[in-house]
């Protein structure tokens, strides 16, 4: 029986927001990656987050090997628009004195 040879797309799709997703999760791609370069194994990945199965990890770690500069480029740009999102709120929300400022309140009410 000849053993068929075909490769497989990877498990990710992405969401209306922009964010690349393990299908079928809201996990982003970007939790699996950061775990596997910080060392974790995919067995531990596949512990960590159990709607995963360990099938799945190692296919967005696949994923990740062969595509490396473009999901580090993904993950980058992501990485600048938190940045900015948070600049952004942080500007709007001034979190200086915050403790304060509700310490303050529940004393005076």
């Amino acid at each position: 029986m000849p053993l068929p040879i075909q490769a497989d797309l990877p498990p990710l799709c992405e969401s209306q927001d922009g964010v690349v997703r393990i299908a079928g999760t809201r996990i982003p791609l970007e939790r699996v990656v950061r775990a596997f370069c910080a060392g974790a194994t995919p067995e531990q990945i596949a512990q960590d987050f159990d709607v995963l199965s360990l099938e799945v990890v190692y296919a967005v770690i696949n994923y990740y090997l062969h595509h490396r500069q473009e999901v580090d480029a993904y993950l980058a740009t992501a990485d600048e628009e938190a940045a900015e999102r948070k600049a952004i709120s942080q500007e709007r929300f001034d979190p200086t004195g915050v403790r304060a400022r509700l310490l303050a309140k529940r004393d005076g009410a």
